[in-house]
């Protein structure tokens, strides 16, 4: 088995692992780099372009999973592209709407290699893609045109990260691979926690992304909704507005559903809800599938339970604040040109208003420098908003779609692989892993590869 990591940065990137076994070769995911612009935020796809690949099998449809597919099958256009049923769904609508953001920044950026790829091309390959149910076990090594006897074989596993979210089960004729992707063991407001009780492998890939964050032990998911519904309803008491910056898959849903629940509840009244055009897209996909996929609430309809508006292009930018009015707008690091961004630069020196984050927001975004900000203070806030001063209320609520440290630890010990490959973290998050797997599994292997780096397993 040989196992070659294609991020081209040593943090949380463009996720794109390749694996050689029995002969046949896998891409696991195709993701692309948030923060690199142009071919530069691509994974190291130039590492294997001259070589035959068998399939692509993709863990979910986040972009940093999934948004360089294309690229990966212009390269290697006889590679059949398997994921789960509910991506299936979901796939090329995410890719779509990348065509779309490429083509913006291409004109307001001058980005002069966006797009990566084009409307057509995705309808061109779209007949590539292949959809399947969890925990059914799928040949993908092909010979012409049938499936050759001897193929290695992979299964999802439910990820309970974001809907269609899987980790993936590799098995060989003598050795079996477990990818994690992005995953999320304990139960949201609507998806129900992984279930990857039965996983047993020789080589595990585990995402890292907490590694370095440690949570108390009295933490509770429940809690830190309960303080977020009562953070919106004293904001609202003092007629300021709301924004839940969020990604437009699997925030965006999760966030609503507490905010159905607490309506259904009493806690909140029932008020119009704002929110992007593609987070209302991606809702009504996890309202259409609710019977597909293991989750909380199956009946909970959230385009029925609340009162959702799709906020139009501009809107943000002249609609009036004071009131109370509640936004979950796509865009969870308020990058520029967005709607979170501008109602943010908008809402930030008024002090009646509150802005929440509920996910991760990287220190160097416009998200991450309004985090680290100080009240009264001006800060840099982006480029096109220059320096403001923070006024309004802002607060962070852990309600993090990825497991906590301390489960991925106990996650190793139940898969016992002989090898551990760290990924999808920072350089201190994948450093804790390592030394704690070390001190708990001494006889474990612990790898860190490097972008580019290939490792024999």
């Amino acid at each position: 088995m040989r196992i070659r990591n294609l991020n081209p940065a040593a943090d949380i990137g463009a996720s794109a692992w390749w694996l050689e076994l029995d002969g046949h070769r896998l891409l696991m995911d195709a993701g692309i780099h948030p923060k690199h612009e142009g071919r530069e935020g691509l994974p190291l796809l130039d590492l294997v372009k001259d070589t035959d690949l068998d399939a692509i099998a993709l863990t979910h449809c986040h972009h940093d999973h999934v948004g360089s597919l294309p690229v990966a099958i212009r390269q290697h256009r006889r590679a059949h592209v398997f994921m789960t049923e509910l991506s299936y769904f979901i796939v090329e609508r995410v890719l779509h709407n990348s065509v779309n953001v490429m083509q913006r920044q291409r004109e307001e950026s001058g980005i002069r290699d966006y797009p990566l790829y084009t409307h057509g091309e995705l309808d061109e390959i779209a007949p590539l893609f292949q959809g399947y149910k969890y925990n059914r076990e799928i040949p993908w090594a092909f010979q012409k045109s049938r499936t050759d006897a001897s193929s290695p074989t992979l299964e999802f596993f439910d990820a309970g990260h974001a809907l269609g979210s899987a980790g993936i089960l590799v098995r060989g004729k003598r050795e079996t691979l477990f990818y994690t992707g992005d995953v999320c063991f304990r139960d949201q407001s609507l998806l129900k926690g992984a279930r990857f009780e039965d996983v047993k492998a020789d080589v595990l890939i585990m995402e890292t992304t907490r590694g370095n964050r440690d949570v108390p032990t009295t933490f509770s998911r429940e809690a830190e909704l309960a303080r977020l519904i009562e953070a919106i309803r004293e904001t609202l008491k003092r007629k300021g507005s709301v924004l839940i910056p969020t990604f437009a898959l699997g925030r965006t849903q999760e966030i609503l559903a507490a905010l159905a629940l607490a309506t259904r509840a009493g806690k909140l009244k029932h008020q119009p809800i704002y929110i992007g055009g593609l987070g209302r897209v991606f809702t009504e996909i996890y309202d259409l599938e609710a019977h597909r996929a293991n989750r909380l609430h199956s009946n909970l309809q959230l385009h029925e339970a609340l009162n959702l508006i799709v906020l139009e292009k501009g809107q943000a930018e002249i609609m009036r604040l004071t009131g109370g009015r509640i936004f979950v707008i796509t865009a969870g690091m308020m990058s520029e040109h967005t709607a979170a961004h501008d109602l943010a630069a908008r809402m930030m020196g008024d002090e009646r208003h509150g802005i929440f984050f509920v996910g991760y927001a990287d220190p160097d975004s416009p998200g991450g420098h309004l985090k680290a900000s100080t009240p009264g203070e001006p800060f840099l806030f982006s480029p096109s908003a220059g320096q403001l001063t923070r006024n309004c209320e802002v607060q962070d609520f852990d309600l993090s779609a990825h497991a906590n440290r301390d489960e991925l630890l106990d996650f190793v010990g139940q898969v016992s692989p002989r090898t551990v490959l760290l990924g999808h973290g920072d350089a201190d998050a994948r450093g804790w892993f390592a030394e704690q797997i070390a001190e708990r599994h001494p006889k474990i292997r612990v790898i860190q590869p490097s972008p580019g780096q290939l490792v024999d397993v």
